[in-house]
Formats: C-alpha cells, sequence, structure tokens
C-alpha cells in the first residue's frame, strides 16, 4: 500500500466527509478569526498548535487553512495588491482546493502514522522516519517559490525520536513554511514544541452548532434525539456521530432502565447491556458503553451538587437521578466512585478483562453506592 490517498484514515467517521472535504467550519468562528487576523496583520507565525476536545472542528479547520494559505498568494506590497481576505473560504472548484483533497497538492505534507505493511495496519505512533521526510519536502516545494504547509494529525501520536526532529524544524524553519499540529492532549506535547508555536484552541460546539452539523446529515436525528446527544457528546460532533452510529442513546436508556428500581436494580437488563458487548465486532459498543457508565455517575454526581443538565439524556433519567442523590454529602459519595471506576475500567482494558464481567462489576459498584446512599 504505497499510495497516501489508500491508507485508512483514522479520523474519518462513518456517514460524514472527512475533515479535508469539510465544505465549511461550523461554531469555531473566534478561532478562525484569530489566523485570519495574524495573517492579515503580518505575523504570521511558522507554526501553530491547533487544540481542544476530540470531534471539535481541530482537523476540518487545519485542512481549511491549507487550502486558504495554499490558494491565496502572497501580497507583493504592489499599489495593486489584493485587499485582505475577511474570510478563509476558498472554492471547490480551486485547482489547489482539488489538489489539496486529492492529497496530490505538491505544496502540502500530510505528516501522520504510516502503514505497516507487514501487519497491514498503521503503526500506533507517527515515527522519526516519517518526520525525516520533511527534508525531501522542504527541498522539492521550495523550487515552487510559494508557500508551504505541514499538517500534523495528530502531534499526540509522535513517539519521542519523532517529537525530537520536528522539534529542530520548528527551530529552524524553512523560509514561507507554516506547520499545523492538531492535538487532542497538548499537555503530552515537549514543552519546547509548544512554547514555539502559536495556541489555536476551540472550544466544545454550541447545541445550536451541534445541531446545524448534523442537520447536514442523511439521516436527521430528531429533536429530541438531538438534544439528547448534545448532552452524551460534550459538545462534540465527532463523538455525536460515535453515540449515534453505535445506538449510543438506546445503550444510555437501558443503562437508566437498570436502576430505575435501584437499589433494587434490573439484573436481568444489566445482563442484556453486558452480553451485548462480548466480542471482537463489539469492541467500539464496549468502549462507548464505559465511557456511558461513566458519563452517567458525572451526572448523578452534578446534579447532586446543584448543577442540573439543560436537558436529560434518556427518558425518566432526571427522575432516578435526583433520588439516587438528593443532596451534597451524596454527590460526592458519587464523584469519588466515579474516579474509582474509571481506574477500574482502565485496569480492566489494559489486562482484557472479559466486558461482560467488568461491566456487569461496574453495575454492582453502582448499585452498592446507591444502597449506601438510600440508607
Amino acid at each position: 500500500m504505497s499510495n497516501i490517498e489508500e491508507i485508512p484514515e483514522p479520523d474519518r467517521i462513518e456517514g460524514v466527509p472527512h475533515p479535508r472535504d469539510a465544505a465549511r467550519l461550523i461554531g469555531q468562528n473566534e478561532a478562525e478569526s484569530r489566523f485570519l487576523d495574524a495573517f492579515n496583520s503580518d505575523r504570521l507565525h511558522h507554526g501553530w498548535l491547533i487544540t481542544g476536545p476530540r470531534g471539535v472542528g481541530k482537523a476540518t479547520l487545519a485542512w481549511r487553512i491549507a487550502r486558504f494559505l495554499l490558494a491565496t498568494p502572497p501580497d507583493d506590497g504592489g499599489m495593486f495588491a489584493a485587499p485582505a481576505p475577511e474570510n478563509m473560504d476558498i472554492s471547490p472548484d480551486n485547482p489547489i482546493a482539488r489538489r489539496v483533497n486529492a492529497l496530490s497538492e505538491p505544496g502540502l505534507f500530510l505528516l501522520r502514522r504510516p502503514w505497516d505493511e507487514k501487519l497491514k495496519r498503521l503503526k500506533q505512533d507517527i515515527t522519526v522516519d516519517e518526520v525525516r521526510k520533511l527534508k525531501s519536502f522542504f527541498a522539492l516545494s521550495s523550487a515552487g517559490g510559494g508557500r508551504r504547509v505541514v499538517i500534523v494529525d495528530a502531534a499526540d501520536e509522535m513517539n519521542s525520536s519523532a517529537a525530537n526532529a520536528l522539534l529542530k524544524v520548528l527551530e529552524e524553519p524553512p523560509a514561507n513554511v507554516v506547520i499545523l499540529l492538531i492535538s487532542h492532549q497538548p499537555s503530552r506535547l515537549l514543552p519546547t514544541i509548544r512554547s514555539r508555536c502559536r495556541e489555536l484552541r476551540l472550544s466544545p460546539l454550541s447545541p445550536d452548532a451541534l445541531s446545524q452539523i448534523m442537520g447536514d446529515l442523511d439521516e436527521y436525528p430528531s429533536e429530541q434525539d438531538l438534544r439528547a446527544l448534545g448532552e452524551l457528546a460534550g459538545g462534540s460532533v465527532g463523538e455525536a456521530l460515535r453515540v449515534l452510529n453505535n445506538n449510543g442513546l438506546e445503550i444510555y436508556q437501558e443503562l437508566v432502565r437498570v436502576f430505575q428500581s435501584s437499589p433494587n436494580y434490573d439484573r436481568p437488563r444489566a445482563l442484556k447491556l453486558a452480553d451485548g458487548c462480548v466480542g471482537k465486532a463489539n469492541a467500539e459498543k464496549f468502549d462507548l458503553t464505559l465511557r456511558l457508565i461513566d458519563l452517567f455517575i458525572a451526572r448523578i454526581a452534578r446534579i447532586g451538587a446543584g448543577v442540573p443538565p439543560e436537558f436529560p439524556a434518556a427518558e425518566g433519567e432526571l427522575d432516578v437521578i435526583r433520588r439516587l442523590a438528593p443532596h451534597a454529602p451524596a454527590a460526592r459519595g458519587w464523584a469519588q466512585l466515579q474516579q474509582e471506576l474509571s481506574a477500574r475500567a482502565g485496569h480492566g482494558r489494559s489486562v482484557n478483562l472479559d466486558p461482560a464481567a467488568l461491566i456487569l462489576d461496574m453495575v454492582f459498584k453502582i448499585n452498592e453506592t446507591a444502597a449506601r446512599m438510600a440508607a
């Protein structure tokens, strides 16, 4: 598998365009305006760290910036220079935009995890050999004399050797080069890498922005489901789509029903929930169920502490939660349980504990806490 277009893309979500193909960026006007202001005031830094939660538009912004920089000619200072751009819109019919989307633009380099031909899968890390390819890219692309753009997706996936090699590029960048580093967890990056970049932090999407994005789907969720998705996804369209694609709304509804009569929890329903996560085919569903259990406990703690959600994430959820956490002391108990179960889930996954056994153990701990609170 030698062609870059054929390499599987881990950030592609089923049923939606890849960030590279997204026609617009919704809900992140502030970050886009900050970059455009720097461009128009001739303060275009060579390194930009695009941060924020997963699924809020970081990669979409990076590809949008890349198309804009490569398709916008530098201002030569002449009297007939074009006016300062008011946005970063580039027509999809622009030849450079087409080449960027096809990954055939000579002025663009995509730095990501390489394909392992032997194992027929993407490697776990971005390796130093991938970073070293930048030397050839800079040498070849300098002939055109225009801007060059490097997208690192995601910078968190660089191993230590790759990170140190990229740091050298950031310390002595070639002329007319802009490096865009996408990072879900910037705290994991070398402090020296962070210090040599300007940060563009993207915020969780507002309910209106999330609704607008989800409205572009072929199968548009109902208004009630859309609000529930907003509660479960934490302002991330990527997470909302994962919840939607893996029946997460139904899983969360079943989770609420398991504890509807807690501390006399619904054991048959709990067994069914756990059995649905068994097997390799249900690995993603298992991960989602663990996350929804963690979220359920967090919502119990928040409501007990007097911070109600904007909207229930399932039918009957608020009644169940208010009964489980009627006051602040109960909220503290649930917050402590969340920490314990989060650690338990992490350990269970690391030692490949049976998914059904892990979920049933967590259900039992929740029910045990509910009984203690009732007493």
